[in-house]
């Protein structure tokens, strides 16, 4: 495994945990400031929904694991496809589970991997 695919295989345990943590500010900084998350149903939408949308889930319990099914390094560009497994639970009621495929585009600035696109297909 290479430098630069033992950093992307960090980034997404680093990614889960603070999403199950509620450390927003760590997911934020773990991706470029003109990130674009697509998702079925919905219009293409970047960091400041993202932002918007995690703090309205404040209080929910998240669960969530990622398994890297492929990864490729092309310079400073790579690619992940992801499997995730999620449970949510909202305050006061059961839990939700959700699971699926993701297909993200990395990018790596000033010596760090960030996430740049992602195309989220959990359901």
């Amino acid at each position: 495994m290479t430098d630069d695919e033992r950093a992307i295989h960090d980034l997404v345990p680093t990614w889960m945990q603070a999403s199950q943590a509620g450390d927003l500010d760590t997911v934020l900084g773990l991706m470029t400031d003109d990130v674009v998350f697509m998702v079925p149903g919905r219009e293409p939408f970047g960091k400041a929904v993202f932002r918007a949308q995690s703090k309205a889930m404040k209080g929910m319990r998240i669960e969530c694991k990622a398994d890297i099914r492929e990864l490729k390094v092309l310079g400073d560009i790579a690619y992940l496809r992801n499997h995730i497994t999620l449970t949510i639970t909202p305050p006061g009621k059961g839990p939700m589970h959700r699971a699926g495929y993701t297909l993200t585009v990395l990018r790596k600035e000033k010596g760090r991997w960030l996430l740049a696109r992602d195309a989220n297909l959990v359901n």
